[in-house]
């Protein structure tokens, strides 16, 4: 009985198993309050997170002695040790599953050169420090080692917090943010590969661990892409994945994890490797973003940032020499940063206003550097240097990320307009770039032709795109549960919220024809789901329209076909949110009208579609035009375009204004030549560029009907 007790620290109320959960309950709380203080002001979650740890730190309250007996234990960080490494895990996999690969891919170059010239210069600056740095400190053990944590220190990016901030800020859907986003990532991971690989040198023993840890992430990434198809086969008619099998999955990586650390080597290039080779479709992925995504946000990352905070010791600067080593740090990592984004940008062609917020993003620290001070420390069981060290890595961690953070926040609500989303018309965005579209459904019933829109929008691998799609749920006036039920009362799989609830039978419906339809085509279909009142729906299509940054939305109609081929009515209120949205929207709107079976259905070999598009000129046919760009590349769609002109319009006319004794005489040029003149450039770029390069694949006619007068 007296060794259960201590292995669960009963005999002492102030354990450290308690004194640690006490600290993450009050770094939540305190967070909360910094996070609701700062947020008028633009700052971002981290920074207050990491003041909350600052503020229950050495820094401030553990000057008490008391707090400090019960917060700072011999055992603690042992336990804050554990719990790290979890979170880690945890949010490293979650990375992984959300990583976009598509524009990885298409931006590989772009990235890899940011990244090279950001290392190259850090590395640079890093090692030409080290001797000063060594010299000031006294470092008299291992000072190669040390010199390779110094650069390491300059070089790294905290992926993770990048995440985190871009995200807060709305900047994830910007081009610099997805940029900043995988520019990190490959920073990162060459970092950690870096220290990686020179313990294994400095060991001799490392090589034969490193492929069994290859051999292992393999096997770990195939035994989950299979688990993965088999809770999608056998939850077939569930909207979620029950706990016990998704704990199932995420015990694995967790394993793997423990093993990897175990041989000597880090494991979070592991975990997110096995988060970028787990299946993005499917119920099992849905139920892992749905929790993981909301534990990390919300739990995870918040106590990491803080014991970030927590660690960080005010008392070490106030020795002179430590505060210089402390700010030529700090500089020297902010200046290669500058330095090298500025050189990869201009040999990119990027703006240098997106040069510079790439550059302070890419500061943001907390992550890797840690864990190259703690693989250092631990990897022959023996502290290679004092903990002087510690808190100098933790320090220059927690100001990097407090200058950086904020900074990026000003620039961006500075050059607001700057960076808000321009590609807002189809007609200005060039079919080689990325296009991005939103399609909306309230029923089941609308999926199947939404999915065939997305398909033709997709048909070609030189015009990307990224469609979303967001379920429209009406919210009851009296929304009743069937029970009221305690959360170990609910059954396996079922949720605790209410607003998972809202739906009904449609979200499977829709879920099960999305899978499908991903497992086909291998198209990445990006779901969500907005509960609201009908009179509020509109805003919640127009905010995630403005989020998402996307060209266009594409609505359902109003109206839906019967058997008898007659349209009748949908739901009250569908009406006024089309009309809502197309007056609000920041970007254009298409309505669809869907015909059930005798309209447009998924293109395939066996069912071409054909396609006809009426021009009678204008900006809205223009727009649509510049749709039809997408549409005619698929290899299953025959396209018509029908153009009508008007004959009989004057070319000019005379205008006379009279000024006192003077008389002018202008010759002014209607808006409609204008909108003419441009329909002629723009119809003509579309047959050069579809007409000539598409005729093995699509039939494309023009004709002109001439209409008398105007």
């Amino acid at each position: 009985m007296d060794q259960a007790k201590r292995l669960l620290c009963t005999h002492d109320l102030w354990n450290p198993f308690n004194t640690t959960f006490v600290q993450t309950c009050g770094m939540l709380l305190v967070s909360q309050i910094f996070h609701v203080i700062l947020k008028p002001f633009g700052q971002p979650g981290p920074v207050a997170q990491i003041l909350a740890g600052l503020v229950l730190g050495p820094s401030l309250l553990c000057k008490i002695d008391r707090i400090r007996q019960i917060f700072i234990q011999p055992a603690f960080e042992d336990y804050s040790f554990l719990l790290l490494f979890v979170f880690r895990i945890l949010f490293m996999f979650t990375i992984g599953l959300e990583a976009d690969l598509p524009y990885i891919c298409r931006n590989f170059q772009r990235i890899g050169v940011i990244a090279a010239w950001n290392v190259a210069v850090c590395a640079a600056f890093g090692a030409a420090a080290s001797f000063f740095v060594i010299n000031v400190l006294k470092v008299t053990a291992h000072r190669l080692a040390f010199a390779n944590v110094i650069m390491i220190i300059v070089a790294s990016v905290a992926s993770p917090v990048v995440v985190r901030l871009v995200a807060e800020l709305k900047f994830d859907t910007a081009e610099p943010g997805r940029l900043a986003i995988s520019a990190a990532l490959f920073m990162e991971l060459f970092c950690i590969t870096w220290y990686s690989t020179y313990l294994a040198f400095s060991s001799g023993k490392m090589f034969g661990f490193a492929l069994v840890c290859i051999v292992g992430t393999g096997i770990v990434a195939y035994a989950n892409r299979y688990l993965a198809n088999w809770c999608n086969k056998r939850r077939r008619h569930m909207k979620f994945v029950p706990s016990t099998e998704m704990s199932g999955i995420l015990l694995l990586v967790i394993l793997l994890s423990f093993m990897i650390e175990k041989l000597g080597f880090n494991s979070m290039i592991s975990c997110f490797l096995v988060g970028v080779a787990f299946p993005k479709e499917g119920k099992t992925t849905r139920t892992l973003l749905h929790r993981l995504t909301y534990a990390v946000n919300n739990f995870i990352l918040p106590i990491y940032f803080g014991f970030n905070g927590f660690r960080f010791d005010v008392n070490y600067l106030i020795n002179v020499r430590n505060c210089i080593v402390v700010a030529l740090l700090i500089l020297l990592s902010m200046g290669g940063k500058i330095i090298g984004t500025l050189c990869a940008c201009h040999y990119l062609n990027i703006p240098r206003n997106e040069a510079v917020v790439l550059a302070f993003i890419l500061n943001l620290k907390g992550h890797g550097e840690l864990l190259v001070i703690e693989a250092f420390s631990r990897s022959d069981g023996q502290t290679w240097w004092d903990d002087n060290t510690h808190k100098l890595v933790i320090i220059i961690v927690v100001i990097n990320t407090l200058i950086a953070g904020p900074v990026v926040s000003f620039i961006l609500k500075r050059d607001r307009k700057y960076f808000a989303h321009k590609l807002t018309f189809l007609e200005f965005l060039d079919p080689e770039n990325e296009l991005r579209f939103l399609a909306c459904v309230y029923e089941s019933r609308h999926i199947t032709s939404k999915l065939g829109l997305i398909a033709t929008m997709t048909g070609s691998q030189r015009s990307p795109t990224v469609p979303y799609l967001v379920h429209l749920v009406e919210l009851q006036k009296r929304h009743r549960r069937k029970k009221k039920l305690m959360y170990h009362e609910l059954q396996d799989g079922d949720q605790f919220s209410d607003d998972d609830e809202y739906g009904g039978n449609d979200i499977i419906e829709i879920n099960d024809a999305v899978d499908a339809f991903t497992t086909d085509s291998k198209i990445l279909v990006h779901q969500s789901k907005a509960v609201s009142w009908f009179p509020k729906v509109y805003e919640d299509v127009c905010s995630t329209a403005e989020d998402l940054r996307v060209s266009i939305v594409f609505l359902t109609f109003h109206k839906h076909q019967r058997l008898d081929g007659k349209l009748e009515n949908d739901k009250d209120g569908v009406r006024i949110v089309n009309q809502k949205v197309m007056r609000h929207a920041p970007c254009s709107v298409g309505i669809f009208v869907d015909r059930g079976l005798t309209g447009f259905q998924l293109p395939s070999p066996e069912l071409v579609q054909n396609v006809a598009m009426l021009f009678f000129g204008g900006p809205d046919d223009r727009e649509a035009l510049a749709c039809c760009k997408r549409i005619a590349v698929h290899p299953y769609v025959n396209l018509t375009i029908i153009r009508f002109q008007s004959e009989g319009q004057p070319k000019n006319q005379q205008v006379h204004d009279r000024n006192g004794e003077e008389e002018e005489q202008h010759i002014s040029i209607s808006s409609h030549e204008v909108d003419m003149a441009i329909d002629n450039v723009f119809m003509e770029d579309f047959c050069n560029r579809c007409v000539i390069e598409l005729d093995l694949y699509s039939l494309i006619l023009f004709s002109s009907v001439l209409m008398s007068g105007s």
